[in-house]
C-alpha cells in the first residue's frame, strides 16, 4: 500500500489514533534503521508563525525554553504548525512530552464567547493547532508543561473560558502584563499554592515571587483540571490535573527565571516526568 499523501487540517480529519508513541530502541535489522535509545526525554515545542519582512516568513520560539528544557536534561525539538492531521501526528508521536508556550491570545470563539475590544492579537491557525495537540496529550496522558498562554491554551481544550483582558472585564485592578516596560524577568506577583498541589511538592514551595507577562487568565477552570495557585488578587497563577502522570500549567513565564532554584526543580521534575521508559 502506498504511503498517504493527502492534507488533511487537523480540525477536519478523522481521528486515527496510534497506540502508543513511537517506540526507540538500539540497532537495526536488515538494513533498516532504528532509532537508537537515547536518556534525553524528546520535548516537542510548538512554535509560532513569524510572517515575512525583511527575512522570509519563518516559524520560531524564544530561545530562553530550549535554554530551560536543555538545562534540565531534556532534547526539546520545535514544532512548526503543519495544518495537517497526518503529519502533525506523526510529530507527535515521537514526543515523550510537550510544553505550549507564551504567544498570543487565544481566540474567544474556541470557548464560546465574543471577542471584546481589549483582546490583543489572535493567531486562528495556532489555536486549531495546539488545541489539536493538547487533546491529544491529554487523552494520551503525554506529560505536559504550560507556560502563560500555554496554561491558557490548555484550560480551552479541555472546556474551561478565559478572561480575555483581566482589568477591562473587572477580574482585577493589578497590572499583571508588562505594558509598563517592565523586564521579562522581574519579579511581580506573590502567588501561593495548594500545599497538596503536585506543584508545591515538587517545588518544595509553598509561597513563590514570579514574573508576570499577561492579560488575560484563566476564568472558569475546565472539568479535568483543579487550580492549585493564585495570586494575592485571585488570579489563578497554577493549574493542574490530578489523574495525570505530569499535566501543570502556570501562568507566569518559568523559563525566564531559571536561575532560581524552585525553577530548575520544575523543569527537572517535568524531564523525570517525560523520561521514556526501556
Amino acid at each position: 500500500m502506498g504511503r498517504h499523501t493527502g492534507h488533511q487540517p487537523v480540525d477536519q480529519a478523522p481521528d486515527q489514533r496510534i497506540p502508543g508513541r513511537v517506540a526507540r530502541a538500539s540497532g537495526s535489522a536488515q538494513g533498516v534503521y532504528v532509532y537508537k535509545l537515547t536518556s534525553y526525554p524528546v520535548i516537542g515545542l510548538p512554535t509560532l508563525a513569524i510572517p515575512a519582512g525583511v527575512k522570509p516568513a519563518r516559524f520560531g520560539i524564544n530561545q530562553s525554553y530550549v535554554r530551560a528544557l536543555t538545562a534540565a536534561g531534556c532534547a526539546p525539538v520545535l514544532i512548526p504548525l503543519i495544518d495537517d492531521h497526518d503529519r502533525l501526528r506523526a510529530i507527535y508521536d515521537r514526543l515523550d512530552g510537550i510544553v505550549f508556550p507564551g504567544g498570543a491570545d487565544v481566540a474567544p470563539e474556541e470557548y464560546r464567547e465574543q471577542p471584546i475590544d481589549n483582546l490583543n492579537v489572535i493567531e486562528p491557525e495556532r489555536d486549531r493547532i495546539e488545541l489539536t495537540l493538547a487533546r491529544w496529550a491529554f487523552d494520551d496522558d503525554l506529560p505536559t508543561l504550560g507556560i502563560c498562554r500555554g496554561q491558557q491554551l490548555i484550560n480551552v481544550a479541555l472546556g474551561g473560558t478565559l478572561f480575555q483582558d483581566l482589568r477591562h472585564q473587572g477580574a482585577t485592578t493589578v497590572e499583571h502584563s508588562d505594558a509598563d516596560g517592565r523586564a521579562r524577568t522581574a519579579l511581580m506577583n506573590r502567588v501561593r499554592l495548594d500545599p497538596d498541589s503536585r506543584l508545591a511538592q515538587l517545588i518544595d514551595e509553598t509561597s513563590i515571587e514570579v514574573n508576570s507577562l499577561h492579560h488575560q487568565a484563566v476564568k472558569s477552570v475546565a472539568p479535568q483540571l483543579r487550580a492549585t495557585g493564585k495570586s494575592d488578587d485571585g488570579i489563578i497563577e497554577a493549574m493542574e490535573s490530578p489523574e495525570r502522570r505530569f499535566l501543570i500549567a502556570v501562568q507566569w513565564h518559568p523559563e525566564e527565571i531559571d536561575d532560581l532554584a524552585w525553577v530548575r526543580r520544575l523543569f527537572q521534575g517535568f524531564a523525570r516526568a517525560a523520561q521514556p521508559s526501556g
